[in-house]
C-alpha cells in the first residue's frame, strides 16, 4: 500500500473528519439539498449560490497551515479543510456531507501523442501549445484511450480509508470523474489554438478528421467504463458541469438495475478554446462531434468560460436533454436571459476580477448581481450564481466571505 502516514497525521485527519461529520449533521444541509433539487428540476426556490475559490485556495489555506507530514495525508487534509472552511466562512448553498469518495483503481492510457507546452514565467500565467499534429498521418496516430480496472487494488484502497476514518465518514467507491467530454479542448493542445482557427478555413478536412477520431475514441472509452462497472451516479452532491451540483430525482432512469450507464448520469461538454468562432463554425467543427456523446447521457450541461450568448438557440435546439448552460462573465446577460428563459438553468459566473483586483468594490459587485437577478426574474430564468475561476484574491481571503455574503443577500431578495 503506497499510503504510509505517521500516527500524528492519522490523529490530525481523524479530528478533521469528525468536524466534517459534525457539519454534515447540521439540518441546514438538508435545506440546501432541497434548494438544489428544486433548481435542477427547473422549479427554483431562489437562486442558489456556490462559492468556489479554485486557484485561490492556496491563499485561503496555505501550505504552512497544514499539519500533516506525508504527501498523501496532506492531500486528504486539504480536502477536509476546504469543506470546513467553506462552511465556516462562505455560508453559501454548497452541501457538506459525510461521504468520503475513493476513486476506482484504473490503469489508463492516453491518446498516444503528448502535447508540447511553452510554460509561462508566472505560475498562473498563460501557456502556449506547440503543434504535434501536422498531417493526416499524425491524426491516424491518435489512439483510443483505455481504462482497465484493478478490482483488488480498489478493494485495498477502500480498506485503507475505512481503517483511517470509516467509523467517522461514509467511505465508498465512486467511479471515474472527468472534467469534460468536449473534445475540442483535447484537439487544440495537440494542433495549437491559432492553427485550429486557421484550419477552419485553410484545412477543414484535417480538423474534421481529428475531431471524428477523438469522438470515436471517447465513445469507445465510455463503453469500456460502462462494461467494467466503474461509472457512478452523479445525481447527488456531485460536481457536474462547470460549477454546480447534481442533485436530481430525474436520474437514474426508471429501468436502473444498479449497473450505472451514461444515461443514468449528467453529461458535460464545453468549447472554451472556440470562444471566438461563429455559431455556424461551432456547429460544424465542434457541436456535431459532441452530440453523439451528449446523446448518451440522461441530463446535460454545456459551457464554461466561453460566452455562449450568440448560440443559445442553437444549443437549445440541438443538445439533447440540456438542463444547465454556463453564462460566463463574458456573455451578455440580458441577451442570454431572453434566449434561455425557463428552458434550462442559467448558470451565471460573475466576473472574478471583483475578487482579484487591487481594490475591492463591494457596491459594484452587488449592483452587478442585483441587475442579473432582476433580469433573470423578468425572463423566468432558473438563475444560479457560481463564483469561481479566481486565480487570486490578492491575498485577501476575507473577500470571498464578503462576496458570498453579498450574493446570498441578493439571492434571498428573489425568494
Amino acid at each position: 500500500m503506497p499510503w504510509q502516514i505517521a500516527a500524528s497525521d492519522r490523529t490530525t485527519l481523524r479530528e478533521l473528519a469528525k468536524r466534517v461529520a459534525e457539519i454534515a449533521a447540521d439540518p441546514v444541509q438538508d435545506e440546501r439539498r432541497e434548494i438544489w433539487y428544486a433548481q435542477n428540476a427547473l422549479e427554483p426556490i431562489r437562486p442558489p449560490v456556490f462559492v468556489s475559490p479554485d486557484y485561490s485556495w492556496e491563499e485561503l489555506i496555505p501550505d504552512d497551515a497544514l499539519a500533516c507530514e506525508s504527501e498523501y495525508a496532506r492531500e486528504i487534509e486539504v480536502a477536509l479543510r476546504r469543506r470546513i472552511y467553506a462552511h465556516e466562512h462562505f455560508g453559501d448553498d454548497q452541501v457538506v456531507d459525510a461521504d468520503w469518495c475513493v476513486p476506482h483503481a484504473l490503469r489508463r492510457t492516453g491518446r498516444g501523442l503528448a502535447k508540447k507546452i511553452r510554460e509561462p514565467e508566472m505560475r498562473t500565467g498563460a501557456h502556449a501549445y506547440e503543434p504535434v499534429i501536422e498531417s493526416m498521418e499524425d491524426v491516424e496516430r491518435l489512439r483510443t484511450p483505455t481504462a482497465e480496472h484493478d478490482p483488488e487494488e480498489s478493494e485495498r484502497r477502500i480498506a485503507w480509508h475505512e481503517e483511517l476514518f470509516g467509523d467517522i465518514l461514509r467511505v465508498r467507491l465512486h467511479g471515474v470523474w472527468w472534467w469534460s467530454l468536449g473534445l475540442i479542448d483535447e484537439w487544440t493542445p495537440l494542433r495549437g489554438i491559432q492553427q485550429t482557427y486557421l484550419d477552419m478555413m485553410d484545412n477543414p478536412e484535417l480538423l474534421h478528421a481529428g475531431m471524428r477520431r477523438l469522438m470515436e475514441g471517447r465513445l469507445a472509452w465510455l463503453d469500456q467504463l460502462e462494461q467494467q462497472g466503474v461509472l457512478s451516479l452523479n445525481n447527488a452532491n456531485d460536481y457536474v458541469g462547470s460549477g454546480c451540483f447534481g442533485f436530481t430525482r430525474k436520474l437514474p432512469q426508471e429501468d436502473f438495475d444498479g449497473h450505472v450507464r451514461p444515461r443514468d448520469m449528467w453529461g458535460f461538454c464545453e468549447a472554451q478554446t472556440m470562444a471566438a468562432v461563429s455559431p455556424a463554425m461551432h456547429e460544424e467543427f465542434v457541436l456535431r462531434y459532441q452530440l453523439p456523446i451528449l446523446e448518451r447521457f440522461g441530463l446535460n450541461c454545456y459551457g464554461c468560460c466561453e460566452p455562449l450568448d450568440r448560440m443559445l438557440d442553437l444549443l437549445l435546439e440541438r443538445v439533447p436533454r440540456l438542463r444547465r448552460v454556463s453564462i460566463s462573465a463574458w456573455a451578455d446577460v440580458r441577451r442570454s436571459a431572453e434566449q434561455l428563459g425557463d428552458r434550462a438553468i442559467f448558470s451565471w459566473k460573475p466576473d472574478p476580477a471583483a475578487l482579484a483586483a487591487v481594490s475591492f468594490d463591494a457596491d459594484a459587485l452587488r449592483a452587478s448581481i442585483r441587475e442579473t437577478v432582476e433580469i433573470c426574474a423578468d425572463h423566468g430564468c432558473a438563475l444560479e450564481i457560481v463564483m469561481r475561476t479566481t486565480h487570486t484574491c490578492n491575498n485577501r481571503p476575507e473577500r470571498f466571505d464578503r462576496c458570498a455574503e453579498i450574493a446570498m443577500e441578493e439571492a434571498r431578495r428573489a425568494e
